[in-house]
């Protein structure tokens, strides 16, 4: 190998060795990125999730008031077996 072909290769190796330094950063950037995106995703879906249960829970654990028609006829009706 003579001198000047041990030069290009020298300078094709620097030259390769700093395009990687330059984008290194942006790689790790860009799967720093997808993994903040993924747990978000992911965070997402457990508080929809979680959000959805509890309208079933409260909706089959609500306890049912009655009206107020209900409540009058109630009360007329122990105070007949009261006065009776």
């Amino acid at each position: 190998m003579t001198a000047e072909q041990t030069e290009a290769l020298i300078g094709m190796v620097a030259t390769l060795a700093l395009l990687v330094l330059m984008i290194l950063p942006s790689l790790v950037g860009i799967v720093r990125e997808r993994r903040i995106d993924r747990q978000l995703r992911e965070a997402e879906q457990a508080r929809e999730g979680e959000r959805t249960r509890m309208e079933v829970q409260k909706s089959s654990s609500r306890s049912t008031v009655p009206s107020t028609a209900t409540w009058y006829a109630e009360g007329r009706r122990s105070k007949k077996l009261v006065s009776s």
